[in-house]
């Protein structure tokens, strides 16, 4: 069996009609674990015993004649800066290496975890999800299934390469500025950021990106991510953000997938460059859209200027707040010098700064607003360069010259908290995956999940990462 060839719907299906045990595939997610995880890194806290446990309690479900809900012994990856009972969240911090174990899940792994899934084990990510390169020193580096010399993106790096090694089947991640969809293009999988407050966060603790991120289920496919995310969408109290649930029956997308009628294309959104191998890839990937109908647009321009700057102005706020209580730990000279010099920086920030940054995305959104009384959907590289080498640290190859920012195209829509997916265009010559991104309206999250599975499966992508083959 391999989780990368079968579909959620039919693996619960098969435990929730006995045909197989949810034990046996926990089983099977820890057997490919224990062989694969030495090179790809992708999990960072495995504990067998329980997810053993937890898949019994399933099974004992079946065979009482009840229902383990729709999800019924899928097991699941969770990202480490999300809580899950029985173990830590070290946010891949030394700060929090030794952090108390967890009590309770997170809302969102609750969820999942009433939907019928049996947690495996927690994946990794850069220190406090900062960065789009999944390292930290407590944990070391997560490498790319397709090229074990290349990252795996991040911040859900762990998540996308355990997906893409067919460790399990589904996992967590969250995006403050491309964390789902980077990896996710990195990795050759489909993925989304929900629209901020589709998917609660909540809880005892703020959220730690304050309106940046959102939460999220993360899979190799489309019709998966669809599949977990209608069993935890939906209004949590403790959640100022979170949003109604939808009356509309999510995966009743998968049964009418279509593109809409009119479709902006923009290859730079007027201040990237652009690798000239990923941007072939996209372009191809347009022009399927246009053999399904669609009217396509070419835009030059979306947004007058780079916003990362004040991207990163907000983000530095956060995690200062974040990092602030343990700056006198022992630990504090072992984080990630870039993350403490951007904590430090912030320090720096004033009040009217980050207030005029929240004007900005207005008025970013103000734009967008302007551009969908046009256009249903916004299309655009998902990264400017395929996943680059890890001996770049970081940075990657646009052009033939070395660029440290090759994510310039998801953050602006964590600022403009739009829904946004990405669908794997193609691979480069040298085997590495390229994503293509979609954004829609403001909370149309199914114009984009709808337009992503007719993309998905017009441009027929099925390769499967080396590793794990």
């Amino acid at each position: 069996m391999d989780f990368r060839r079968v579909s959620l719907t039919e693996l619960a299906g098969r435990v929730r009609t006995g045909s197989m045990s949810a034990r046996e595939l926990t089983q099977h997610a820890l057997s490919r674990i224990e062989e694969l995880n030495p090179s790809v890194n992708a999990f960072v806290a495995v504990d067998g015993d329980r997810a053993v446990e937890q898949a019994a309690a399933v099974d004992q479900i079946v065979a009482t004649g009840g229902d383990p809900g729709p999800l019924a012994g899928i097991p699941i990856g969770v990202k480490d800066n999300e809580d899950t009972a029985g173990y830590r969240t070290t946010h891949g911090s030394p700060l929090l290496a030794d952090a108390p174990k967890a009590i309770h899940d997170s809302a969102h792994v609750a969820r999942l975890r009433a939907a019928g899934c049996v947690v495996v084990g927690k994946t990794n990510l850069p220190e406090f999800a900062w960065s789009a390169n999944t390292t930290n020193t407590i944990f070391g580096t997560t490498r790319n299934p397709w090229n074990l010399e290349h990252s795996s993106g991040g911040s859900s790096g762990g998540t996308a390469a355990a997906l893409a090694a067919g460790m399990v089947p589904l996992a967590t991640g969250s995006d403050g500025g491309g964390s789902i969809r980077i990896p996710s293009a990195a990795c050759g999988l489909s993925g989304i950021k929900p629209s901020l407050g589709r998917v609660p966060a909540g809880g005892a603790e703020g959220p730690g990106w304050l309106d940046l991120s959102t939460k999220g289920p993360m899979a190799r496919r489309i019709a998966d991510v669809i599949t977990a995310l209608d069993v935890v969408v939906g209004p949590e109290a403790t959640d100022l953000r979170s949003l109604p649930r939808p009356e509309a029956n999510w995966p009743a997308v998968l049964n009418d997938p279509h593109v809409p009628a009119r479709v902006a294309w923009s290859p730079t959104l007027g201040y990237a460059t652009v690798d000239a191998e990923v941007l072939e890839a996209c372009e191809r990937a347009v022009s399927v859209l246009e053999s399904l109908g669609a009217e396509v647009i070419e835009i030059d321009t979306v947004f007058d200027t780079d916003p990362v700057s004040d991207w990163l102005t907000f983000v530095g706020a956060c995690l200062l707040r974040s990092l602030e209580p343990y700056r006198s730990e022992p630990a504090w000279d072992r984080m990630d010098p870039l993350l403490r010099f951007i904590a430090d920086s912030a320090r720096e920030t004033s009040a009217l700064q980050i207030v005029r940054i929240f004007d900005e995305c207005h008025q970013m959104n103000l734009r967008l607003v302007e551009l969908f009384h046009d256009v249903r959907l916004l299309v655009t590289p998902t990264t400017a360069a395929a996943p680059p080498p890890l001996s770049l640290e970081g940075s990657a190859m646009i052009n033939g010259e070395v660029d440290p920012n090759w994510v310039k195209f998801t953050y602006p829509f964590n600022m403009t908290r739009s829904p946004a997916a990405t669908v794997c265009a193609g691979l480069t010559q040298s085997g590495l995956p390229v994503g293509i991104q979609l954004i829609g309206p403001q909370h149309a999250d199914l114009v984009v999940l709808r337009s992503a599975a007719a993309l998905e499966a017009a441009l027929g992508f099925d390769e499967l990462a080396p590793v794990g083959s």
